[in-house]
């Protein structure tokens, strides 16, 4: 193995841009998703009682462009994090093979090699991570950037849900395993051997892996938003009990106590699952395609 891994770096840097592009496209319903998971009341007493009543709120406090705040600090995150990743998976599959021999990896390899790529992500980029959704759920109007996000609070406190973050490394490796085993059988299955995927394909594959992935890990995803939650106004006043959901056992106690068993899917609904499926399929298609196809020009 060389000295420079060029494909891995391929890799990286056409998953890096291709997660930039979805975050942005999709990041007003982001916002709406994440504040409606974010609250956490009796049903008699909910603000939002679905995703538009986010939406509504915006455009009622003229404050329709806050559903952009953070915008910055979560491109930055969606573009650190899945260069990380995509390289750090291409870098880890392809020094496997060369050192087992072997011409493809198995699922459980490719599982490992993929929460560990995962791992490393979280571990390297939790604190932007952590800000973004402060700012995410802020009131609308009154987020801040991600330096005094940030400084406000303790070095410990920009690692909120780090735990949370790191468990749900099984996420992209269920759903990034799942699609490249599935893309490994199409493609054997089909008449020439093609080397990549069309774009149906590729959106299909991504909606199938992507909903198992999801359906498997919302309730730590629900928590993970609730510990990372900036305060609200209303919050302020509330007494410490009402906040020790900042803590993993103390979320999903309040859940319990106030939503429960669905309220551990608060927010999986049709809107929420179209968004992040559209968002993998741009990361996917845009993969694939145009950006690897340009990079490896501009290698040549």
């Amino acid at each position: 193995m060389g000295g420079f891994d060029m494909e891995s770096l391929v890799d990286a840097t056409a998953g890096a841009i291709g997660s930039l592009a979805s975050t942005t496209i999709l990041y007003p319903l982001d916002t709406c998703k994440t504040k409606y998971q974010a609250e956490l009341r009796t049903p008699n007493l909910r603000k939002y009682r679905n995703l538009s009543d986010v939406l509504w709120e915006a455009i009622s406090k003229r404050q329709v462009l806050s559903l952009f705040q953070g915008l910055g600090t979560k491109n930055l995150q969606s573009f650190v994090s899945s260069f990380i990743y995509f390289y750090g998976y291409s870098f880890f599959r392809r020094m496997y093979i060369e050192k087992s021999g072997y011409k493809s990896i198995g699922t459980k390899a490719n599982l490992l090699i993929a929460a560990a790529a995962g791992a490393c992500t979280v571990a390297i980029t939790q604190p932007l991570d952590t800000a973004a959704s402060r700012m995410q759920t802020s009131d609308f109007g009154k987020s801040k950037g991600l330096w005094k996000t940030l400084s406000e609070e303790s070095w410990g406190e920009a690692f909120d849900g780090l735990g949370i973050s790191i468990l749900l490394t099984i996420n992209p490796a269920i759903q990034y395993t799942a699609f490249d085993q599935l893309k490994q059988r199409l493609l054997e299955g089909q008449i020439g051997n093609p080397q990549s995927l069309s774009a149906l394909n590729a959106f299909l594959l991504g909606a199938v892996s992507k909903c198992a992935a999801t359906c498997l890990t919302y309730p730590a995803i629900r928590c993970k938003v609730m510990i990372q939650a900036a305060e609200s106004d209303e919050d302020a006043d509330q007494d410490p009990e009402e906040r020790s959901r900042k803590t993993v056992s103390g979320a999903l106690y309040a859940i319990w106590n106030k939503e429960g068993f669905l309220g551990f899917f608060k927010g999986k609904d049709h809107k929420e699952y179209m968004g992040t499926v559209f968002g993998y399929k741009k990361i996917l298609v845009f993969k694939q395609k145009q950006v690897k196809e340009l990079l490896v020009e501009i290698e040549s």
